[in-house]
């Protein structure tokens, strides 16, 4: 489905395909003449909800003359940019062929040194997962200005959908936001299992639908309990989120009913104890989905 504004005016993004340097050729070559070196703003789109996008990145949008955005960024965002700017999707999904990052660090020094300002808009929050460290070391190190503009991480937003604190004091004294994914496509090696099997944390997974199974074995080898709550979650803050509660034993469990493609946060932790004993009770054969229509 085309990305474009209700009244069709707005430019249709271009999605770039994976391939050295094949990024070249997709370059906008009909843009204002630029009067001064430009800029780059990485920007944080927030859940997919675009009440949730900050005032700061709605004027980041609204002066942009390139938007690279990724993947996970919702249409209704895009709409909100300015109708002249062009916008090129550099989506990147695991499992998915992808532009490389280096020649999204090379179409943005490229940009930025035409006059352009660029903004890189990523899902959630760019310092959260979003190789935000990557493209500012790059474009410091080619003299480019760049600033970061804050977004509501995934989780967070899925704590606020839920109506659940990650650190409730009756039950987490910390909170750690880990990775589920590797640039292998598997678990991190350098993952402390010990360190995470604390009853006393809330943790949380992004990006570990596909890994639930050995995320639950890993945890439970190091010591964490099988009846540990937790939770599962898709498509936070949009239409059509779905959500599974349960315990860490039947993790993979919850990963096979909710049956979805897309990145899957899990919430792991004595915080979702409420809503995972529900569900077990609700599900005799064990814990259910929940999908929960927002408007």
């Amino acid at each position: 489905m085309p990305r474009t504004s209700g009244n069709g005016r707005q430019r249709e993004p271009v999605a770039v395909p994976a391939g050295p340097k094949s990024w070249r050729s997709y370059m906008p070559t009909r843009l204002p003449q630029p009067s001064d070196l430009g800029r780059v703003t990485l920007v944080g789109a927030g859940p997919g909800d675009p009440d949730l996008l900050t005032v700061k990145a709605l004027k980041a949008l609204q002066s942009a003359d390139v938007i690279l955005f990724d993947d996970l960024v919702s249409d209704e965002i895009l709409a909100l940019a300015r109708e002249t700017a062009h916008r090129m999707l550099v989506g990147k999904r695991g499992g998915r062929e992808s532009c490389r990052q280096d020649d999204i660090n090379d179409m943005m020094v490229r940009l930025a040194r035409s006059g352009r300002h660029v903004v890189r808009l990523k899902g959630g929050d760019p310092m959260i997962f979003g190789r935000a460290g990557e493209e500012i070391e790059r474009l410091n190190a080619e003299g480019i200005p760049v600033t970061v503009v804050p977004g509501i991480t995934s989780a967070l937003a899925m704590a606020s959908s839920l109506g659940i604190s990650l650190t409730h004091r009756d039950c987490a004294q910390s909170v750690r936001f880990v990775t589920g994914h590797s640039r292998k496509g598997e678990l991190p090696d350098t993952v402390d299992w010990q360190c995470l099997a604390d009853p006393a944390t809330t943790t949380i997974f992004y990006m570990g639908g596909r890994m639930a199974a050995a995320i639950s074995r890993r945890l439970v080898a190091a010591g964490l309990s099988g009846e540990t709550p937790v939770v599962m979650a898709a498509s936070v803050s949009r239409p059509g989120e779905a959500r599974w509660f349960g315990r860490l034993a039947d993790l993979a469990l919850g990963a096979t009913t909710l049956g979805l493609e897309g990145p899957v946060m899990i919430g792991i932790g004595q915080v979702f104890a409420a809503q995972a004993a529900a569900a077990c009770r609700e599900g005799p054969s064990g814990p259910v989905a929940r999908v929960a229509g927002m408007a």
